[in-house]
C-alpha cells in the first residue's frame, strides 16, 4: 500500500478479511482496447449514497464488503459512512444501523457478521482510503490483477492496513432520503434496454423474458449474474464477437441469461438481447441466489434520464 511511511495518515487495521473485500472507486476507463475492463463498485447506488455521507466528491475510494466477515480495528479516530447492504454490523458487539455515517474512535472494533438483506456493503472514509492508481483508477479486479488496496489486484487479508488522510472535524450531518433506501427483500424490477440480437429472437422467448419471473443462480460474482427461467431461443446460429457493455445480457446456447457486470470480459460472442440500465447492474448486484427479479423494457432515452437525475445528486 502507498503511504504507509506517512505520520499524517490514520489506518484501519484488517483482523479479519472477510470472503471478498476489495477497495473501489468510480471504475477504469478508456482501457478496454487493452482487454482490461472496468471494475468499479458492483452496487453504484450505495457506494455513491456511502460517500456523500461524508462529503466525498464522485470517485472517492471505498471498501466493498461482500457477504460480511469483515473486521476492522481503528488505529486513529475517523469518520466512516456505511450504506447497502445489511451484514450485521457491529460497533464494538453494538448493532450498527446501515445508511449512516459515524465516527469510529481509536481502539474500537467495526465487525461485520453474515448478510441478512442484500449482499454488498459500501464502507466509506472522509476524503477516501488512500492507494496507488493503477492506469487511472484504484479500482480491484482480482482476475486482471490490477487496482486495490495494494496495486495488485488483491483483495484485503488479515493485517492488512488500510490508509486514510487523518481528520479531526465533526460528522456532516446528512440523511440518505428514505426513498435511497432500497429494500433488497423486494422482488427486484431491472430495467433493460433492448437492443444488439433483440430481433433475433422468436416471438415467444421475447414475450417470455419480460413477463416472466427470474432466479439468481449461485453461479453470480463480480462478472457476471446467471439468470434462470425460461429457456430463450435465438435464430442466429453464430456471430462475431462484440464489444461488451457493463450490464449486456447475454444469451447462450441454453438459452438462460447472463447479465454482465462490472467485471466482466471486453468481448462476447453469445446473442444479446439487450442492455441492463447503471441502476438495475446496481440493484442485481443486491440479489442473493433464488431472489426473483424481473426485467423490464425501457427505452433509452428513459433510461439516460434516469441516470442523469441520479448523477445530478452527487
Amino acid at each position: 500500500m502507498t503511504q504507509l511511511s506517512n505520520t499524517n495518515n490514520g489506518y484501519l487495521k484488517v483482523v479479519n478479511p472477510g470472503p471478498l473485500t476489495t477497495l473501489q472507486d468510480a471504475g477504469r476507463f478508456g482501457v478496454r482496447r487493452l482487454g482490461i475492463t472496468q471494475g468499479g463498485p458492483a452496487d453504484l447506488h450505495a457506494w455513491a449514497w456511502a460517500n456523500w455521507l461524508l462529503g466525498n466528491p464522485w470517485g472517492t475510494p471505498a471498501l466493498e464488503i461482500t457477504l460480511g466477515g469483515l473486521e476492522l480495528k481503528a488505529e486513529q479516530d475517523c469518520s466512516l459512512a456505511l450504506c447497502g447492504a445489511d451484514l450485521g454490523a457491529t460497533l464494538d458487539g453494538e448493532p450498527l444501523g446501515c445508511w449512516q455515517a459515524f465516527r469510529l474512535r481509536k481502539g474500537q472494533t467495526l465487525s461485520f457478521a453474515m448478510p441478512v438483506t442484500g449482499v454488498r456493503a459500501y464502507l466509506a472514509v472522509k476524503d477516501g482510503f488512500i492507494a496507488e492508481p493503477i492506469l487511472g483508477s484504484v479500482a480491484c479486479v482480482t482476475r486482471d490483477q490490477l487496482g486495490g488496496h495494494l496495486g495488485n489486484g488483491h483483495k484485503l487479508t488479515a493485517d492488512d492496513r488500510l490508509g486514510f488522510a487523518t481528520h479531526t472535524d465533526g460528522l456532516i450531518q446528512r440523511t440518505v432520503p428514505e426513498a435511497e433506501r432500497l429494500d433488497y427483500r423486494s422482488p427486484a424490477s431491472l430495467a433493460l434496454i433492448p437492443g444488439a440480437q433483440v430481433a433475433a429472437f422468436t416471438g415467444d422467448s421475447l414475450f417470455r423474458a419480460f413477463n416472466s419471473p427470474w432466479a439468481v443462480d449461485t453461479r453470480a460474482d463480480r462478472m457476471g449474474v446467471r439468470l434462470l427461467g425460461p429457456a430463450l431461443r435465438c435464430t442466429m446460429n453464430s456471430m462475431i464477437s462484440e464489444g461488451i457493455a457493463l450490464g449486456a445480457v447475454q444469451v447462450p446456447p441454453d438459452g438462460q441469461p447472463i447479465a454482465l457486470l462490472n467485471d466482466r470480459q471486453t468481448i462476447g460472442g453469445y446473442p444479446r438481447l439487450g442492455t441492463l440500465t447503471p441502476l438495475a447492474c446496481a440493484r442485481l448486484a443486491q440479489c442473493a441466489p433464488g431472489h426473483q427479479v424481473w426485467l423490464k423494457a425501457t427505452a433509452i432515452e428513459a433510461a439516460q434520464n434516469q441516470y442523469r437525475r441520479f448523477r445530478a445528486g452527487f
